[in-house]
């Protein structure tokens, strides 16, 4: 067990609290470094939608987590970001020039929706943003001389240094292990300024952030710009793994997923993000395995307890039938999202951190240790 001592501020605001969180990342990320050599060519593909998901759950986290302003429209900005991409790769323009181009506009915009936004909290917040995707997505669909309406624009390889990048190749996915890497550094440097304790205060209290000189509009549309150019650059990776994108693509229920990554993996740190990418690109793979497999599997044990082979027939088809449901995701989603805000509103990360207080604490842990409670004074009970 370890336990920090902090006696000064840069102790607090230090990027690696101890030694230990050296070994620990630096295994990780040998681990991570060697993927593409010891795993199958599916996995490695997975693993590279955990790092695009998880680079757009870090620019919500900054948006949402940080700054306390709720978003559903982050699907638009991964569009923004994919079709400027796209459609600059067409005009000829290099990849490094398009990447950084489609990161600058998406944050513009992002800066753009920003003021508006400013006049709006809540739910009546959620629903601009739900506005703003909705009008992305219907100018994609309808803007076909720069984004070929629904028939959709091809992505090409990434051309960089002499040489093609392909989609399944180990440099692709070092490219966006890289850039997660970047991003979650760049965030965490973000928050130990004075600009990223400011999106906490806002969060915390926006009367608080006032009184003490913040200015609150600024700060909020610097978070909606930061958060966007982020996803931006997300979607240039994205278009080039998906290698064909049109407007079908960017739902709200994309913008969802995207909310459910910090939900899942917990609002609290910037670990969250990952965590919640991860659970969120196994989804898909389970709803194939319970399409796939769990009807056999359910109508073998149908004919163990003696069913009739009608009967084993019937209950087959019928489990089929609700494993390939429409909205089957949706309704998962749904119910995911209820679970985790009821029991477990911290996350996944914020259910580890409580096991290991558990074992730190262990015998003396208390159930209530993350429970906030109101302790009055004797004179504060006569006010």
């Amino acid at each position: 067990m370890r336990f920090l001592f902090k006696t000064d501020y840069n102790d607090d605001i230090r990027l690696i609290p101890h030694s230990g969180y050296i070994w620990s990342y630096g295994a990780l990320l040998a681990l991570l470094v060697i993927a593409p050599f010891v795993l199958s060519s599916y996995l490695v593909s997975q693993l590279v939608f955990v790092c695009i998901y998880a680079i757009v759950g870090v620019g919500l986290m900054i948006l949402t987590g940080f700054t306390g302003q709720a978003s559903l429209g982050h699907a638009a900005f991964l569009a923004i970001g994919a079709y400027t991409a796209a459609y600059l790769q067409q005009m000829g323009v290099p990849f490094i020039v398009y990447f950084l181009a489609a990161g600058v506009l998406t944050g513009l915009i992002g800066a753009m929706v920003g003021f508006p936004a400013l006049r709006l909290q809540g739910i009546y917040l959620v629903i601009a943003t739900i506005s703003f995707a909705l009008i992305v997505e219907e100018i994609l669909a309808r803007w076909e001389s720069v984004t070929h309406g629904n028939d959709g624009m091809r992505v090409r390889a990434i051309q960089m240094l002499g040489g093609s990048i392909t989609r399944d190749s180990p440099t692709f996915y070092y490219m966006c292990l890289g850039l997660l890497i970047l991003v979650i550094v760049g965030t965490l440097n973000l928050m130990r300024s004075p600009t990223g304790r400011a999106f906490v205060a806002i969060r915390d209290s926006e009367t608080a952030a006032k009184s003490m000189g913040i200015n609150v509009s600024r700060y909020k549309v610097k978070s909606f710009a930061l958060s966007a150019a982020i996803t931006g650059l997300a979607g240039v990776l994205f278009a080039h793994k998906m290698s064909f994108i049109s407007p079908e693509m960017f739902t709200l229920q994309l913008s969802i997923e995207f909310i459910m990554v910090i939900i899942i993996g917990g609002v609290i740190s910037l670990h969250g993000a990952v965590l919640g990418a991860i659970f969120i690109v196994m989804v898909d793979p389970f709803l194939t395995f319970l399409k796939d497999d769990i009807p056999g599997v359910v109508a073998g044990l149908a004919a163990t307890f003696g069913a009739g082979v009608e009967q084993v027939a019937s209950i087959k088809n019928n489990v089929a039938a609700i494993a390939s449901a429409n909205g089957l995701k949706g309704a998962i989603y749904g119910l995911i999202i209820m679970l985790f805000i009821l029991f477990e509103p911290y996350g996944i990360y914020g259910r580890w951190l409580k096991i290991k207080l558990f074992f730190q604490l262990f015998p003396l842990y208390k159930r209530a240790t993350f429970k906030r409670q109101k302790i009055y004074v004797k004179s504060e009970r006569n006010r």
